[in-house]
């Protein structure tokens, strides 16, 4: 482990640079992982595109990794060396603050994120904190598993605040719908997807998946939703989503960035319709999701890239040209 392969972004807008240099060390309850795969998230199109803006450059994105235990630090008692885990986006939080002690870590003021504060996985090697790792279902092949560290997580959160509802309705089909849509499927649930204009395959691609209908974004279902999930980071989506569901409905942005949300009439919003963010995730959903994805027999549809191509995958993730979820295998 002389030295390690590393994709850096060195400031916003810019492409990322392959460096290599030493590997990280792991430090007080903390593990060095050597990546097996790392999925690549939207989220990381808003730190390489300046829509997010990390505390300081360089820092290698990342935050859908699965990986093995390489070592680990002091005190670091959660796994043992050979152990396959996965890092999420949520590396650390202050568990003092009273959204900590609330079971809110994931609004933590002094919360620090993979791949943002924390160098992620678009690396041979990173380090974490065990706390905040977690032990991959088994059944699951690497570059399978990496998009349920994100996509899986904060989609399965964002069913969650959607309520127990009957239809869904999903803007944005892409790596976390793909996912959600099975566990929506296995509940019962009926899956209405909206997609780009004249987006024949991505439409395609959701029907396959068991959703009871698919089209465009500015359509009405065929049926009055109990609750929207918006995954593309569009606010014009907004207004199109609450006129979607039906009154006492849920409306659940479930991105961490979204375009400005344009002026809409209150009627939109009236007969007690919810609009609702969702943000980052909390360990529990974690443990919760990781447990259910085997049951429901949750499978990924992925495209690999070499660690090496991930300026490659990024522009196909912007261009809307990744079916499923985009993963780089180093």
């Amino acid at each position: 482990m002389a030295s390690m392969r590393a994709m850096e972004l060195h400031s916003a807008k810019t492409s990322l640079r392959l460096i290599e240099r030493r590997p990280p060390e792991p430090h007080d309850g903390q593990v060095l992982v050597r990546v097996r795969a790392c999925g690549v998230c939207r989220t990381d199109l808003h730190i390489v595109d300046g829509e997010l803006t990390a505390p300081s450059y360089p820092v290698v994105p990342g935050h859908e990794i699965v990986g093995i235990v390489e070592q680990c630090g002091a005190g670091a008692a959660r796994f043992r060396v050979g152990d396959r885990v996965g890092v999420p986006w949520l590396g650390w939080t202050c568990g003092e603050c009273a959204f900590c002690r609330a079971g809110q870590e994931n609004l933590c003021d002094r919360a620090r994120f993979t791949g943002l504060d924390i160098d992620g996985g678009y690396a041979d090697f990173c380090v974490a904190d065990e706390r905040y790792c977690f032990a991959i279902p088994e059944g699951y092949q690497d570059v399978e598993a990496a998009p349920l560290m994100c996509a899986g997580l904060i989609g399965y959160r964002a069913l969650r605040l959607a309520g127990d509802v009957e239809r869904v309705g999903v803007y944005g089909f892409g790596a976390a719908a793909h996912i959600v849509t099975q566990v929506m499927k296995h509940r019962g649930q009926q899956v209405y997807a909206f997609t780009k204009h004249g987006d024949a395959d991505g439409q395609a691609f959701a029907k396959s998946l068991g959703a009871a209908w698919a089209g465009a974004s500015d359509e009405l279902a065929p049926d009055e939703l109990d609750a929207a999930i918006l995954f593309a980071p569009v606010g014009t989506l907004v207004p199109l989503a609450l006129r979607a569901v039906r009154k006492g409905g849920t409306v659940v942005c479930a991105g961490i960035h979204m375009s400005n949300i344009p002026s809409f009439p209150y009627s939109l919003l009236w007969g007690e319709r919810v609009l609702r963010s969702v943000a980052n995730l909390t360990r529990r959903d974690a443990e919760e999701f990781l447990a259910l994805a085997p049951k429901v027999r949750v499978e990924t549809t992925v495209e690999r890239y070499p660690l090496t191509r991930a300026n490659e995958a990024l522009d196909a993730l912007r261009e809307g040209r990744v079916r499923g979820a985009a993963v780089l295998v180093p």
